[in-house]
């Protein structure tokens, strides 16, 4: 079964382990070698996978598309010491991570995230799904 990944499952995917600005560390200048966006992206998506990814092998985890989460958008997101800290239970906005081909290098943030109206739909936005463990969808 597949679902779109919490907010906190998004960012923990994204950091791989790291505490930095980016997944990569705290240096914009090497964002180009990770990500798709504004000052390389020729205005456009791309295939996944051309850029290195982040610790964990995963790909495009910051720019080239947004990436809707299943959490509902809310003032503040403080994980805190919860494993899985959940989102508001309702809301006008979903959340997106990852920033697109569209941002700005500080938009890349592996921390940054946006509220977006779930009927909102433009060629910079997509998705990642998450596999969930059967002992989760099987009684």
């Amino acid at each position: 079964m597949f679902d779109l990944p919490t907010e906190a499952q998004w960012e923990y995917a994204c950091r791989a382990g790291s505490s930095s600005e980016y997944y990569f560390g705290d240096d914009p200048a090497r964002l180009g070698e990770f990500a798709w966006y504004l000052d390389n992206s020729g205005n456009r998506s791309h295939p996944v996978g051309q850029k290195k990814p982040n610790a964990w092998g995963l790909y495009d985890m910051t720019g080239n598309v947004c990436q809707w989460c299943a959490d509902w958008y809310g003032s503040s997101y403080l994980p805190g010491d919860a494993t899985d800290p959940a989102g508001p239970d309702s809301g006008e906005a979903a959340v997106l991570r990852g920033e697109s081909w569209v941002g700005v290098a500080y938009e890349l943030r592996s921390a940054d995230r946006v509220g977006t109206p779930v009927y909102y739909r433009n060629s910079h936005v997509g998705l990642r799904l998450v596999c969930l463990a059967p002992e989760l969808f099987n009684p």
